[in-house]
């Protein structure tokens, strides 16, 4: 079950929007849940949809469409490096390549102790400042060469 502060953030999202039209806040109400838990189980994916009113399958269609919704638990830093075909002419694959090789895991995988999950991201608006990364779904580093790469690894740890 959600804490009550979250769900009085989803009563804000939901109060944005026609009483009749409450699942319009169902990708916030999944980031504030992921944000509270940690990741979107299926019993907090079920949680949303109860609040919500909507079907669970609903609510993990949506869950499961977007890559910063965390279906299964993610490290304490989630580098999202941008593969598309921008970045990935700019050096996205090399430094995804590059990250690889310093944290030792693939994408889709946590570090042992827990720290790291590498994942591929789709295009994030940003293609001018490939190549791109996302760290936790709020920060947008940008011309991530492995010097900055090292950097950003740096004030991680």
């Amino acid at each position: 079950m959600l804490s009550q502060e979250s769900l009085k953030q989803i009563d804000r999202e939901v109060a944005k929007y026609p009483a009749e039209q409450k699942q319009s806040a169902v990708m916030a109400a999944l980031a504030i849940a992921q944000t509270e838990k940690g990741w979107l189980s299926t019993e907090t994916i079920d949680d949303v949809a109860a609040y919500l009113g909507m079907p669970p399958v609903a609510v993990y269609e949506v869950a499961s469409f977007y890559n910063m919704y965390d279906l299964a638990p993610v490290g304490k830093y989630k580098i999202t490096v941008c593969t598309n075909l921008p970045c990935a002419l700019s050096g996205g694959v090399h430094a995804a390549d590059y990250l690889k090789q310093k944290l030792g895991v693939g994408f889709n995988e946590t570090t042992a102790d827990g720290k790291f999950t590498l994942k591929e991201g789709e295009c994030m608006g940003a293609c001018g400042d490939a190549p791109v990364m996302l760290v936790n779904n709020v920060r947008m580093c940008s011309f991530m060469q492995p010097e900055q790469i090292d950097r950003l690894l740096g004030e991680c740890k």
